[in-house]
């Protein structure tokens, strides 16, 4: 979807080492000075966001404006950056086109997390593995109601299409097109030849139960734990219906960042 509308209302969204991106927020200052936008906080109705970090600062934006229908674009401070849209040499080039309206807004699902009677919102991924560092643990999981058995393992990841470049990618798990409602169950370190990764469509919740006879299980939704299942406990994932919603330069697609992040 393209926007073609000028912004007239930007959020800052910035990297936890504030000090790092200092120029940054300045030159961002006075371009929106220039082109008569308004820099507000993040409650002051923004129409869009801008990050200055890298894809954790997009992470945290994503959460942030999960409810308020904010297309979120990021300047390039990280390492990998995969989600971000400009880098920082071309800061005022890339934001002068945004906020003119020059970019287009992708829709990402998000997961429903629910444990022990909570729900939590995951915009990348929810990983259950051991309590104890190093321990192995057993999980069972079922598709669908469907059981799919027990399973020996390190632990085990649900992404979005968002979050199958991060972690899902690095233990060998699919990478998810943006534009796929679908979320990938990625086991980490089976203990079996036959087990490979599964990408389930919307309707198909993911249940996880802690088979581990004595020995518990945390539960990790994007970076943060959400709690521990004790044995017989379990958690439940499925896609949820909130959104976020990216916004790329219309030229940076989902192929041409995975060009130049993964296959060059």
């Amino acid at each position: 979807m393209r926007s073609g509308k000028p912004v007239e209302r930007v959020a800052v969204v910035t990297h936890s080492e504030e000090a790092a991106v200092a120029d940054a927020v300045s030159r961002l200052e006075r371009l929106a000075e220039s082109k008569g936008v308004e820099l507000t906080g993040e409650d002051g109705g923004p129409d869009l966001a801008v990050t200055l970090g890298g894809d954790g600062s997009m992470l945290r934006a994503f959460h942030r404006f999960l409810d308020a229908g904010v297309p979120v674009i990021g300047v390039n401070f990280g390492r990998v950056g995969f989600l971000t849209s400009i880098e920082v040499d071309e800061l005022e080039q890339g934001l002068e086109r945004a906020l003119g309206g020059d970019f287009a807004v992708v829709e990402l699902p998000t997961l429903d997390v629910r444990i022990d009677g909570v729900n939590r919102p995951a915009v990348n991924d929810v990983f259950a593995t051991s309590s104890t560092l190093g321990r192995m643990v057993e999980l069972g999981y079922a598709v669908g109601g469907e059981d799919l058995g027990v399973l020996p393992c390190d632990g085990v990841i649900c992404s979005t299409p968002s979050g199958s470049t991060a972690y899902n990618l690095s233990n060998g798990g699919p990478v998810l097109v943006w534009g796929l409602d679908a979320m990938v169950i990625t086991f980490v370190a089976p203990h079996s030849l036959h087990v490979r990764p599964l990408v389930i469509p919307h309707n198909l919740p993911l249940a996880v139960t802690n088979r581990t006879p004595d020995g518990s299980v945390t539960v990790i939704v994007d970076g943060m734990e959400l709690g521990k299942l004790e044995p017989g406990q379990q958690v439940d994932v499925r896609l949820g219906e909130q959104r976020s919603l990216l916004a790329t330069l219309p030229e940076r697609t989902f192929f041409s960042r995975y060009r130049k992040t993964f296959a060059s």
